[in-house]
């Protein structure tokens, strides 16, 4: 018999549907995604930490949940970390059968053996319009009996936005992925991507992943560059890695790149403020457009913050904007090689139109590599490197 379930907003409204998760309670951030393709890259993404994820795509489940293979870096090739980052996910239509190459078992057996609810046959139209014209809202997940509650009253919202979620996914110890690469990336960890070490690690580099409160500029001889991670809830939590940030803005003299919450704190370290969109900008098909070139990508995004650039500060400007809402996409030091984009280069799922920033970054990398060590020793690094590749 179908288990009834129910998404409880706190503005009021109630959908109702079945279960096909785990029989559990939960509350969180309702939010929408527009994607099309992607439902394990996008529940195991750390940015969605602390909220309940709205699929916009009516069809959910159909090509099951793949397989925890590692490629030959040691990362997840079809996921975004280790486990389900969701809440809880909302869906239309749950496809109970699935079929894919790669699937070991359904949508429905990987969300209950995550302890993750889901739940079926809502108007997931209807709930996406209720968003974006109010904004994303707090809810409640209710399963079994509880479902059948309508007064919701009595029933405390707590908002994961006043929690450092940063903290709870960055990693705990240092960790180091392709040791042998010609140059030397530290990542800050404020809920890093699979993907995005993979884009690093598969250009050469040696990625060194930092807890997100740690003091790099304490060990920045050890690196060549420095990058900073996506990751979940407000950036105001990260108050430490904003002042390390800072420090290495005006003192360390390397090369800077920062995707999504790391184009917040970069931001904030220069002086910006940051604000909460209304819905956030989460999908595969967000226009970025470049105010140098005015050339526009199709971009992949999951953010709900964003930098107030009205007024940018000295030696800084807009690097992206987006086309749809007019809201910061990235900003760019004008003499010092730091940048970052709001956006997903590294896609997973997504359009790869922008993957060519990470070559931009790694090329500033090892020109500043080169520029200190001296050009025959930069090149022997590169040869070896190469060698060892098709050894």
């Amino acid at each position: 018999m179908p288990i009834p379930a129910s998404l409880k907003l706190k503005s009021g409204q109630i959908f109702h549907g079945t279960s096909f998760g785990a029989p559990v309670s939960t509350f969180g951030e309702a939010v929408f995604t527009t994607s099309v393709v992607g439902y394990p890259e996008s529940m195991t993404d750390p940015s969605y930490t602390g909220q309940i994820l709205v699929f916009t795509q009516p069809l959910i489940g159909n090509y099951g949940v793949p397989g925890q293979e590692k490629d030959e870096y040691g990362l997840y090739k079809y996921f975004e970390s280790d486990t389900i980052q969701v809440q809880g996910i909302i869906v239309n239509d749950y496809a109970t059968e699935y079929s894919h190459w790669t699937a070991v078992e359904s949508l429905s057996e990987w969300c209950i053996r995550h302890n993750v609810p889901a739940i079926s046959g809502v108007d997931t139209r209807a709930l996406t319009q209720l968003l974006r014209d109010q904004g994303s809202t707090l809810a409640q997940i209710s399963v079994g009996e509880e479902a059948s509650i309508d007064n919701i009253n009595s029933l405390e919202f707590p908002n994961p936005n006043t929690e450092n979620l940063v903290a709870k996914v960055s990693t705990k110890v240092p960790v180091t992925y392709n040791p042998k690469g010609d140059i030397k990336i530290a990542v800050i960890d404020c809920g890093v991507k699979q993907n995005i070490l993979r884009c690093l690690a598969s250009r050469g580099a040696s990625v060194t992943v930092l807890p997100y409160n740690y003091d790099f500029n304490t060990v920045a001889d050890q690196f060549d560059g420095v990058f900073i991670s996506n990751g979940p809830g407000s950036p105001t939590t990260c108050v430490e890695t904003v002042k390390h940030l800072k420090t290495a803005i005006d003192h360390l003299k390397k090369p800077i790149f920062g995707i999504c919450m790391g184009n917040l704190l970069i931001g904030m370290a220069a002086g910006l403020q940051v604000y909460k969109l209304p819905f956030g900008n989460r999908g595969h098909n967000q226009p970025a457009l470049n105010v140098d070139t005015g050339l526009c990508y199709i971009t992949s995004q999951n953010h709900g913050f964003a930098l107030n650039d009205t007024c940018m500060p000295k030696g800084w400007k807009r690097l992206f904007v987006n086309a749809n809402d007019g809201s910061n996409e990235g900003i760019q030091h004008e003499t010092k090689p730091i940048f970052s984009v709001q956006f997903h280069p590294e896609a997973k799922g997504g359009p790869q139109d922008t993957t060519y920033l990470f070559e931009e970054f790694l090329k500033q990398v090892r020109a500043h590599r080169i520029e200190k060590d001296g050009f025959y020793a930069s090149i022997s690094d590169v040869q070896q490197s190469t060698v060892a590749a098709f050894a």
